[in-house]
């Protein structure tokens, strides 16, 4: 095997690590012009996608929405997209108590499901002995059109699911869910995430306020190992339980963070590594005054970071920052908002993080009116110390809050979607942190039926622009969108979801990191199809 072949195949294993699961196609060998040194970009053949058991209440109702942006040239025909039940473990009850059950969920299932989007779901029925694997609960059949189905209760599986062919590119789906009452109260949404093997989570918390779970996602046929490491204000936190945590085969393990310590400290960052195979990893987080939403991990370690999508009217926002190399940060913290990017008199001073030590830094009502986004970075003659950090964000007052919480996040370089945006309650945020950009955003057809609409923005350097986005012709169900930069600098986006129920301003915010579809590859002109 020559250099090239050798090349070509370490791309792809990289690739894997990157997105989780991930295939592509060698170049065309017939290509005279193509050289090792001139990369094709080609779209990934397969991708994965992981979402955690939703709820432990009752009173909790999910939506689960997939798709895949229509368009990637060269991504082919056919294909799957399908997200199914992570396989449920063994029990002794008798087969014909499994049957009955079977039948029974099945016609609650069927009863929650979206009536717009019927034809395009697929229950699925208990497995038909140890190895059998659960049928899709959600097929999605072409690009362009999400699907969406509903659960309701305390029973909805964690969902495990792969998407091959011209389906694989930018696949994602978004899992929102509405609990109306109790300590989880509030609009929960995700967007599922990718099988990695490392994961960075501050912002969580061990406090005895708050009830916060990692949630560990296997999708492979053998089992994970993983460690889960707790980092405070004064560095990392005693644990006896928190290595060597075994996650079976297609399964989901929750692990509460206060049982892997006795120290109860408000402010923590959580980090997930796994010593064999691969998880998904996110933290449900649980408040008792202000209710609960998921923690998504924070883009890599860098020496900047951009936290989009704060929403205008909130009333509390936390910066919550760590430094998981050996040196010290000292970092300037700012404001992008509608009209440019300012210093926060809450944030005059720099904010000093020590290696291995979680800082800290409440901000309060910094948006004062219009939607905005924090930046950090060196602070003036400041080292360039990588950091990971997130946000905790309250809309509402007195009885009447809500929390969210926001990751770093990296630019859409290519493309990135969100999907169950709703005709009411959806707002865009789009950050130029330099200099100006011109963005395309696409709002695909509706889960139940409707026209895809397509608007230009521009965002001026240093600013956040917020918009309530375009809303597909004839719109039935809800519908995904698509943001892709077409010139200037970076930018970042975020999507907040807002629904009012008894008073309480419930809302989620999701962060548009790009989808990595497509990916570079080293030309050849060798056939590699027939290598073994």
């Amino acid at each position: 095997m020559n250099r090239t072949t050798l090349s070509l195949i370490a791309v792809a294993t990289a690739l894997a690590a990157v997105t989780g699961f991930a295939a592509v196609s060698a170049p065309d060998p017939v290509d005279s012009t193509a050289t090792a040194k001139t990369p094709a970009r080609l779209p990934v053949e397969r991708s994965s996608l992981l979402c955690p058991a939703p709820s432990t209440s009752e009173l909790a109702e999910t939506v689960y929405t997939s798709f895949t942006p229509a368009g990637t040239t060269g991504a082919g025909t056919g294909g799957a997209a399908e997200l199914a039940p992570s396989a449920a473990p063994l029990t002794d009850t008798d087969p014909a108590d499994d049957e009955k059950t079977t039948d029974e969920d099945k016609a609650k299932d069927d009863k929650a499901q979206d009536d717009e989007a019927k034809d395009d779901e697929a229950q699925a029925p208990a497995a038909d002995g140890a190895d059998a694997k659960a049928k899709p609960f959600l097929a999605l059949k072409e690009p362009g059109k999400p699907v969406s189905g509903t659960k309701k209760g305390a029973d909805a599986p964690a969902l495990v699911g792969a998407a091959t062919g011209p389906l694989a590119p930018g696949w994602t789906a978004q899992q929102t869910t509405t609990v109306t009452a109790g300590d989880s109260r509030g609009l929960l949404g995700m967007t599922c995430t990718a099988p990695g093997t490392d994961f960075w989570f501050p912002g969580a918390s061990t406090d005895k306020s708050r009830q916060d779970y990692v949630h560990l996602t296997n999708p492979d046929d053998t089992a994970a190992v993983a460690d889960i490491a707790l980092f405070g204000k004064e560095g990392t936190l005693k644990s006896d339980t928190g290595e060597g945590i075994p996650v079976p085969a297609r399964s989901s393990v929750p692990v509460l963070l206060s049982t892997l310590t006795g120290e109860a400290e408000p402010n923590v960052t959580v980090h997930v590594s796994t010593r064999t195979g691969r998880v998904g990893a996110v933290v449900n987080a649980t408040e008792e005054k202000t209710g609960g939403d998921w923690l998504a991990a924070s883009a890599d370690a860098a020496p900047r970071a951009v936290l989009p999508g704060i929403p205008g009217d909130a009333t509390s926002v936390r910066l919550v920052v760590f430094a998981p190399g050996e040196d010290d940060a000292e970092l300037k913290v700012q404001l992008a908002g509608k009209s440019g990017t300012i210093v926060p008199s809450s944030a005059a001073e720099p904010l000093n993080v020590k290696s291995g030590m979680t800082a800290s830094l409440d901000l309060g009502d910094l948006t004062k009116g219009e939607a905005g986004a924090v930046r950090i970075g060196p602070a003036e003659g400041g080292r360039e110390t990588p950091v990971v950090a997130a946000l905790r964000v309250v809309r509402g007052k007195g009885t009447d809050q809500e929390v969210a919480f926001i990751p770093a996040t990296g630019p859409v370089t290519e493309r990135a979607t969100v999907a169950d945006n709703r005709a009411k309650g959806s707002t865009l945020t789009l950050t130029a942190p330099d200099k100006s950009a011109k963005v395309k955003v696409t709002a695909s057809a509706g889960s139940g039926g409707g026209e895809q609409v397509v608007k230009t923005y521009t965002v001026k350097g240093g600013t956040t622009l917020a918009v309530t986005p375009p809303v597909p012709a004839g719109l039935k169900g809800s519908y995904a969108l698509t943001v892709e930069p077409e010139s200037g600098g970076p930018v970042h986006a975020a999507r907040a979801l807002a629904v009012t129920q008894d008073g309480v301003p419930m809302f989620t915010v999701q962060t548009l990191p790009d989808d990595r579809g497509m990916v570079s590859v080293p030309a050849t002109k060798e056939d590699l199809s027939v290598l073994k």
